[in-house]
């Protein structure tokens, strides 16, 4: 199968806020009702594009938005304990121009990376289906065509790491030994390197089985093998 292309961000992220195709997910994402902390706010309610820098190298690969996070704020990572653990981290690690992802229009740049998520919209008990994957991965093919020097991907979580698997068989990929684990990068001859890292959810963040150093220490050598223009072995 050949992934879909769009003519360029503009066309494919108009497709995406668009997108109707999963039914559960458009009855879930419009029906959240707002916490107490945001009342009076208007949520987005809508699928959530990708965002950051698409020249640059490196393509980080999330979940889903988060039902008061993306789902509320309209941008990736924005505006949830997630997205504030991941902005320190890119900070950090010279990804992004501050440590701070609370709204649209509070100045944040990402540099050299783009982040976005397997499926665009926040879905129940943030466990999106497999017809949902399958339904959202023309839009995860389609970033992926439209970042030219494209070197590195970090999949962060399990889920988010079959979705890019996903997006290799697609292309035609022997995808036999890539597994998920928590600092685990490939090398995948003539695509970019692969990445894993437990994905910054509350869950993982507030029992300590992901740590700030943890998130920036895979950051940092993506990094250095970015400077370094290497590849990685292919078990870490």
């Amino acid at each position: 199968m050949t992934p879909r292309r769009f003519a360029s961000i503009g066309a494919l992220n108009s497709r995406v806020v668009a997108c109707r195709l999963c039914p559960r997910l458009v009855r879930y994402r419009e029906s959240v009702k707002p916490r107490a902390s945001f009342a009076g706010e208007e949520y987005w309610r809508r699928p959530v594009p990708g965002f950051g820098d698409l020249g640059g190298r490196l393509l980080v690969i999330g979940l889903s938005p988060a039902a008061h996070g993306g789902n509320r704020t309209g941008r990736v990572f924005t505006g949830d304990s997630s997205g504030r653990f991941l902005v320190r981290a890119l900070y950090s690690a010279g990804f992004a121009n501050q440590p701070v992802s609370e709204s649209r229009g509070d100045g944040l740049v990402y540099s050299d990376c783009y982040v976005t998520a397997a499926v665009k919209c926040a879905p129940p008990s943030d466990r999106p289906t497999p017809t949902e994957f399958a339904n959202c991965s023309q839009y995860l093919d389609g970033e992926i065509a439209l970042m030219p020097d494209l070197e590195a991907v970090l999949a962060l979580g399990a889920l988010a790491f079959g979705a890019y698997v996903g997006h290799l068989r697609r292309r035609g990929i022997g995808v036999r030994g890539l597994k998920f684990a928590h600092g685990a990068a490939y090398r995948v001859s003539g695509f970019p390197a692969l990445y894993a890292c437990y994905h910054p959810s509350p869950r993982n963040t507030n029992t300590g089985v992901l740590t700030q150093g943890m998130l920036v220490g895979v950051l940092r050598r993506i990094r250095s093998d970015l400077g370094a223009g290497t590849r990685p072995s292919k078990h870490n």
